[in-house]
């Protein structure tokens, strides 16, 4: 290990992660623990990394990893966010799935996303466009609450007793990356 230059280890690179996303309420919360509780017991083979339930979420819109906590990016992202007009609409989960990646992340998602939801990530990614965010934004939406990173994928989708998420606001959030707790910069009702 190289050192510095009074003997100490060098400081690690911190990243900095800023994402709009849909929180749940402590009912909703409780509820995805329950699944998560279940499924630990089910499939023990996952060999998986388990989130705790305050950081449980649905990343609505990624706003980029940086090295340090862009201000400027948070004040366009903090107007971009009022500048979206949406009803509160229900959003029910009633699966767990796997995707694939090094540590495949074993989520709850919904076998029909709401046209709200998916108006909602649209009209987030036309406001910040419009409010000058000039660099790409995803151009895919695939909705769901990641409860733990695996070793193993889940061999098929597992039906779960569906959770009704009643989708009343979402937040701007920033976490630094390894330090297990975001922190809500902003927080926006949806109301027409």
């Amino acid at each position: 290990m190289q050192h510095g230059l009074f003997g100490q280890p060098p400081a690690r690179a911190q990243t900095h992660r800023l994402f709009f996303a849909l929180v749940p309420d402590d009912a909703v919360r409780s509820d995805i623990q329950r699944v998560a509780t279940w499924l630990y017991e089910q499939h023990p083979e996952l060999g998986a990394r388990w989130l705790k339930p305050e950081r449980f979420h649905a990343t609505l819109n990624f706003l980029g990893d940086f090295p340090q906590l862009p201000e400027d990016v948070v004040e366009v992202a903090k107007r971009a966010a009022q500048r979206v007009r949406a009803l509160p609409f229900d959003w029910t989960l009633d699966h767990a799935a796997s995707f694939r990646g090094r540590e495949p992340p074993c989520v709850l998602r919904s076998n029909v996303v709401p046209e709200p939801l998916s108006a909602l990530w649209r009209d987030v990614n036309a406001a910040l466009k419009e409010t000058g965010l000039h660099w790409p934004l995803e151009r895919s939406f695939t909705p769901h609450v990641t409860l733990a990173y695996a070793r193993q994928l889940l061999p098929d989708p597992v039906a779960i007793a569906p959770i009704a998420w009643q989708i009343r606001n979402f937040v701007l959030i920033h976490n630094v990356v390894g330090r297990g707790s975001y922190q809500m910069l902003g927080d926006w009702p949806l109301s027409v």
